[in-house]
């Protein structure tokens, strides 16, 4: 073999070179780049018959090399490939030698040079051959199908990449692109910022940004705000959790059709309790509102009515919008916005308990003496209408002057403390509060849950709510409970307002559990516990509705143990990702505050010291955070410090604290 022009692909380039010597299946060559390589025989892909003497100079060696490279290279098939392809396809052989081939092509017993042409030609088009083994094997038809899809899927991509980085740079520069590939590019990269290699184009996302020369963390989002895709503060713990948003067609047509209270009345025989003086007490900016009292005084003691609007009654296992409730589990508060469990139609408008309209309710009527003690109680479908609707704080201003606000207010203290002697946690432990200008943030405080009117309200609901619990208890129909074992260190037996004893009795409570079976609630102090005072916003208050209506209509329960297991399972699934999105996006708004007071020290509680860290709590804003231990400051839990914000970013949800 030694002086044959042989030839062997290199990064996929074909190279030239003269075999100098051959020993044991390894070749000693001088290529056309004038290098010595030693190379295994199995990696030559032509061997051509001439040779050349290699004992001539290797400047002439090499320059002949390089000539006949330049030929071969040059050197263009008189017909095209799939010309040859065709007529391949037609012989009973799917592998034929190059020679063969060449021949075919050429018309004529083909020379070297041709034959390397017809190789590199192989090399160069993979659609309708392989080169392998000395041999060039036939592509079937549907192989030949298949790789040209796969060419034009190529194509298409590589023209998207150029057209939509180029688009991209537009963009980012404040301009509007002349032009844009036929697929999105801003939702590919959009996909890529928030589902990362989860989503099937995050290579491509990852690309165009390179090209556009977008390679910063957060770049994608602020590419999405300049497009106008995203808002500057898009929620973007919602779109990468993905919790329901968006109400199907068909629950859109349901609520269309949702008839009126009086209708209902007219054909259920509904108790008619629209003659009492019925309020609500609520936030100042709530509008769907579905629980409301009223106080008579009797001969037998006071009468408490709490009513709450009968979501059941319209929307029946099965329909569409039960679905998406189940789907839910809850509405969704967050800082900036409500993603209400039911339309808005339903859940501000026809369900929600609106002054001077009427509704259908589930009323729970109870008698107690002015010591907060239950003397009888009853549940009833109803017909409500209510004639005052007031604000916490429009209550709270009125409690003097109104009698019915004052003993309410009275029997709900006599209630929370009869829950705290049987045992029941009570750790007041304020709301944080955003308070919003032009879609940013202008101002947080803290806003006490404990007060009197916020107390009274809370307080009739938990008796709402044991009372449910009982009914079906008592009955031993299928329920969902909820339970809590008591604290595994109790600190407080009162209720406190101090901040580091709440949040460390916090840490002692035990995990809150959702069963098909009644058990006692240490933290609620009662027996047994669940909810149905919120149908509007929480499904699990949707099905206990469901079920004490059916009951009470004298139908049985409506839902089996089987079926209350499953539910319970929803909620629970769904509550988890609701309760990461709704804390996500409180500290993205508390981080984007908190940008404005970088470098400001800030006082904070001390909660504990160990393994070298600190762990404190922003006394205005109740947020926990740790600090590197400081040999030179030797706090110790409960003490008051200031700490100062180094380092706070929203987009990436981290944030900072030195001493």
């Amino acid at each position: 073999m030694q002086g044959k022009i042989i030839e062997y692909v290199e990064h996929g380039k074909f190279i030239c070179a003269a075999i100098m010597e051959d020993v044991h299946q390894r070749l000693r060559l001088l290529n056309q780049n004038g290098r010595e390589v030693n190379l295994p025989q199995a990696r030559v892909v032509h061997q051509s018959r001439q040779g050349l003497n290699i004992k001539a100079a290797h400047d002439l060696i090499i320059k002949e090399l390089q000539d006949t490279a330049k030929i071969r290279q040059q050197m263009t098939l008189p017909v095209a490939l799939q010309d040859v392809w065709q007529l391949a396809i037609e012989e009973k052989e799917l592998s034929f030698s190059p020679q063969f081939l060449a021949d075919l092509c050429f018309g004529g017993t083909a020379n070297d040079d041709q034959i390397s042409a017809m190789i590199r030609a192989v090399f160069a088009d993979p659609i309708y051959f392989k080169y392998r083994d000395d041999q060039i094997q036939v592509h079937t038809p549907e192989v030949v199908e298949q790789l040209l899809t796969k060419q034009e899927t190529a194509r298409q991509r590589q023209n998207m990449l150029l057209v939509g980085a180029e688009a991209i740079k537009t963009l980012w520069a404040g301009g509007i692109p002349t032009a844009w590939p036929e697929q999105d590019c801003l939702t590919i990269i959009g996909d890529h910022y928030l589902f990362d290699k989860e989503t099937p184009h995050w290579e491509m996302a990852r690309e165009l940004l390179k090209e556009a020369g977008l390679t910063r963390p957060h770049d994608a989002f602020h590419l999405l705000v300049k497009a106008g895709r995203w808002q500057a503060n898009e929620n973007i713990p919602l779109l990468r959790h993905q919790p329901p948003v968006e109400f199907s067609e068909a629950s859109m047509a349901q609520v269309k059709t949702i008839v009126d209270a009086s209708q209902v009345m007219a054909t259920t025989g509904r108790l008619d309790l629209r003659e009492l003086p019925i309020i609500t007490i609520d936030g100042a900016s709530t509008r769907d509102f579905d629980d409301a009292l009223h106080l008579r005084e009797t001969t037998d003691g006071l009468e408490v009515g709490i009513h709450i609007s009968d979501v059941a009654c319209h929307v029946a296992p099965g329909t569409p919008l039960f679905k998406d409730a189940e789907q839910r589990a809850t509405s969704i508060y967050f800082p900036d916005a409500i993603v209400p469990m039911l339309p808005r139609e339903l859940s501000e408008g026809a369900l929600s308990l609106i002054k001077d309209q009427d509704r259908a309710a589930l009323s729970f009527l109870v008698t107690l003496s002015r010591d907060g003690e239950i003397k009888q109680s009853r549940i009833v479908r109803s017909l409500i209408r209510v004639k005052r609707q007031l604000s916490y704080y429009e209550a709270e201003s009125q409690i003097n002057s109104d009698r019915e606000l004052a003993l309410l207010a009275d029997l709900s203290k006599k209630l929370l403390q009869r829950r705290i002697s049987a045992g029941a946690t009570i750790i007041p432990i304020p709301d944080v509060v955003f308070h919003f200008t032009e879609g940013r943030v202008d101002g947080i405080r803290l806003m006490d849950v404990d007060t009197i009117m916020r107390t009274l309200v809370s307080e009739f609901m938990v008796l709402a709510n044991t009372l449910a619990a009982s009914f079906l208890a008592d009955r031993q129909e299928p329920g969902l409970y909820r339970t809590q074992e008591p604290p595994r260190k109790r600190l407080v037996q009162q209720p406190e307002h101090d901040i580091y004893i709440n949040f460390k009795q916090r840490r002692f409570l035990a995990r809150g559990m959702l069963l098909a079976t009644p058990k006692r609630h240490a933290g609620v102090g009662v027996e047994q516990y669940t909810t149905t005072t919120s149908p509007i916003r929480r499904f699990l208050d949707l099905v206990i509705q469901h079920q004490i209506s059916s009951i009470l209509a004298g139908q049985g329960a409506r839902f089996s143990e089987r079926e209350m297991n499953e539910f319970s399972s929803l909620i629970a699934s769904a509550q988890t990702k609701v309760n990461l999105v709704r804390q996500l996006r409180h500290r993205y708004w508390l981080f984007k505050f908190l940008e404005n007071k970088k470098g400001e020290y800030l006082p904070a509680l001390v909660l504990d010291v160990r393994n070298n860290k600190v762990q404190v709590v922003l006394q205005d804003y109740l947020f926990e955070g740790d600090l590197p231990a400081n040999q030179a400051i030797r706090p110790e839990p409960g003490d008051t410090v200031r700490v100062r914000i180094a380092k706070v970013s929203p987009l990436d949800d981290t944030i900072s604290f030195e001493w």
